[in-house]
C-alpha cells in the first residue's frame, strides 16, 4: 500500500511516494517559471498543473496502487477560475507589487487591530485578499468571468477529486479568515465586495476531499479509487514531515530562506506577535504555529559560493566534493569569526518587515580572510534568528527543540553553531523531502493508515543526529549578540541618513 505527497512551490513541484512501512518508492520533481518584472510577479496555474500531473505519472510508475494523494502548496496567490474551472489569468505571488491601495482600504476602514486579531496576520498587501480586490478594480471584465477563487492547494485538490476545499492553515494566508470562528470573514469579505461563495469550503488540515476522478486516474496510470486529501501550508507540511506536532517544539528550515516554526497553544500574548509581524496559524489539536524567517538563509553562503569563492567552487567541482564541506572545513570554530553581519542583503523578514534594510559586513581589516566570512555569514544570519526566538519567548512561545531540515541542516558546523547561538538541541533528521513527507503522513492519517501522528512519526521520522549547546561557546556568541542587536538601527540610520 502507497501513499504519495505532492508539494507545489513557486518554481517547481515535487511528488514522493512512500510505502505504508516508511519506505521510499519514488520521487519525481518539475521545474517551471514565473514570470517576473518590475510591474508584475505571476504564476500560470495551467503550468503548475500539467507538472503536477507530469510528476504524478512519472512518480506513479513504480507504484500504480496509490491508496491516498495529499496536498501541499505555498501561500497567498489566489487562482480566479471561470465556470469551467479554468484559470482566467495567471495569478499574483506574494511578492507582487500590486494591492497596496487595497490594503490601505482594508486598514483604513477595519483598523490594524481588529485585521490582526480575526486573521492572525499583521496587514499586508502580500496576502491573497488585497490582490483580489486589485484584479476586481482593475480588471473588470476578467472579475466577472470569476466563478470560483483557489490558492494553489485546493487548485490541485480541486483538479485531482473534483472537490473544492481549503485546509484552515492555507486559508489564513488570504487576510479573508477567521482563525477564531475558523470561517471565512464575512465582513471583510463584504467590504471587498467579494461574494463568500467563490471560496472554497474550509476544513481542517488533513482532510479528505474525495476520491480521484475515475477518468485522470486512468489518464495517469494510477488506482481509481486513490483518496485526495487537503494537506496545509508548505512550512507547516515541513514542520509535520519533521515530526513537529507538539508543543515546545519548533522546526527551522534553512532553504533560500530560513524558517523557523514553532508549535503553541493559545495561552499567548498576541499582541507582541502581531508587533513582530509573527502570524497565528491554525494547526492541529487546536494548537497554532507561526513564521519566525529571515529573507537570506542559505542564499548567502550561495552569494558566497558565487561572488567571494567561485575559484574555490571550480576546484570543488573539478575534485567532485561538496563545496560547502569544503568552506565548512576551512572555519577555525575554536572561536567566533570577529566580524558582525547584518543578513538583510534582500531587506528584512520578521520582526521587522522593513524591505529597505540592507546588509552589512562590520569589523574587516587586512587580516580578515575569507573563510572568516563565511563563518560572520552563518553566524548573522543564526543572530537574527535569536532575535525571533527572543521575541516568541517575550509572547509566551517557548522552543525546546528544534529540529533541522533544508540544504543548511547537511551542515555539521553550522548546526553546532545553531544549538550553541540558541542555547537549544538542534536535531538532524534522516528525510530530505520533509514537505511532501508531512503531507504523507497527513493523508495515511486521514485514510485510517496511521492511528495516530505518533505512529506515523515512529515510521518516518528519524532522528540522526543531535547537537547540544556548549555553554563556553555559547557566553562568548552573547557578548557579540549584545551587539548585534544594534546593528539593525545603526546602519538604518547611516544608510538613511542626509
Amino acid at each position: 500500500m502507497a501513499i504519495a505527497g505532492i508539494d507545489i512551490g513557486t518554481t517547481g513541484c515535487k511528488c514522493t511516494i512512500y510505502d505504508q512501512e516508511g519506505n521510499l518508492i519514488s520521487e519525481a520533481y518539475r521545474e517551471y517559471n514565473a514570470i517576473i518584472t518590475q510591474e508584475q510577479h505571476l504564476l500560470d496555474a495551467h503550468l503548475v498543473w500539467e507538472n503536477t500531473r507530469a510528476v504524478l505519472i512519472e512518480a506513479a510508475k513504480k507504484s500504480p496502487k496509490i491508496e491516498a494523494i495529499g496536498v501541499t502548496s505555498f501561500g497567498e496567490a489566489a487562482i480566479l477560475l471561470n465556470k469551467d474551472g479554468i484559470p482566467l489569468v495567471p495569478s499574483m505571488l506574494y511578492t507582487d507589487p500590486r494591492g497596496e491601495m487595497q490594503c490601505n482600504k482594508l486598514i483604513e476602514h477595519f483598523g490594524k487591530d481588529y485585521l490582526a486579531r480575526s486573521t492572525g496576520l499583521n496587514p499586508s498587501s502580500m496576502y491573497s485578499i488585497s490582490k483580489i480586490m486589485w484584479l476586481k478594480d482593475q480588471k473588470q471584465e476578467v472579475f466577472e468571468k470569476c466563478k470560483s477563487i483557489c490558492l494553489f492547494e485546493d487548485y490541485i485538490v480541486y483538479m485531482l477529486s473534483g472537490i473544492r476545499q481549503i485546509d484552515y492553515s492555507l486559508a489564513s494566508r488570504t487576510m479573508a479568515f477567521d482563525i477564531n470562528s475558523l470561517q471565512w470573514n464575512e465582513e471583510i469579505l463584504e467590504y471587498a465586495g467579494i461574494d463568500k461563495k467563490l471560496f472554497s469550503t474550509v476544513v481542517p488540515i488533513g482532510s479528505k476531499a474525495g476520491n480521484i476522478r475515475k477518468e485522470l486516474a486512468i489518464e495517469l496510470g494510477i488506482n481509481g479509487d486513490a483518496i485526495i486529501v487537503s494537506g496545509c501550508h508548505d512550512q507547516i507540511a515541513a514542520a509535520i514531515g519533521t515530526g513537529v506536532y507538539k508543543v515546545g517544539m519548533a522546526v527551522d528550515g534553512t532553504g533560500t530562506v530560513e524558517c523557523i516554526t514553532p508549535v503553541f497553544d493559545g495561552n499567548i500574548e498576541s499582541q507582541r506577535l502581531y508587533g513582530g509581524s509573527y502570524a497565528i496559524v491554525p494547526f492541529l489539536d487546536n494548537n497554532y504555529v507561526t513564521y519566525a524567517f529571515s529573507f537570506t538563509g542559505g542564499a548567502l553562503l550561495k552569494w558566497y559560493r558565487d561572488k567571494l569563492a567561485f575559484m574555490e567552487a571550480e576546484v570543488a567541482a573539478k575534485l567532485g566534493k561538496n563545496v560547502y564541506d569544503m568552506f565548512d572545513e576551512q572555519v577555525d570554530y575554536s572561536k567566533p569569526s570577529g566580524l558582525l553581519v547584518l543578513p538583510h542583503f534582500a531587506g528584512a523578514a520578521t520582526p521587522y518587515m522593513d524591505n529597505e534594510s540592507k546588509g552589512a559586513i562590520i569589523g574587516l581589516t587586512t587580516d580578515t580572510r575569507n573563510c572568516d566570512i563565511y563563518q560572520a555569514l552563518m553566524e548573522g544570519v543564526t543572530y537574527e534568528m535569536y532575535i525571533n526566538i527572543e521575541k516568541l519567548a517575550d509572547a509566551g512561545i517557548n522552543i525546546e527543540k528544534i529540529r533541522a531540515t533544508g540544504g543548511g541542516a547537511t551542515s555539521k558546523l553550522w548546526l553546532q553553531m545553531k544549538a550553541d547561538i540558541l542555547y537549544k538541541p538542534v536535531i538532524s533528521l534522516g528525510a530530505a523531502q520533509s514537505g511532501t513527507l508531512g503531507c504523507i503522513m497527513l493523508a495515511g492519517l486521514a485514510c485510517g493508515i496511521y492511528n495516530s501522528m505518533e505512529e506515523a512519526e515512529k515510521i518516518f521520522i528519524q532522528e540522526r543526529d543531535t547537537y547540544y549547546p556548549n555553554s563556553q561557546k555559547h557566553e562568548e556568541y552573547k557578548k557579540i549578540y549584545r551587539k548585534y542587536k544594534k546593528l539593525y538601527n545603526a546602519v538604518k540610520l547611516v544608510l538613511t541618513a542626509e
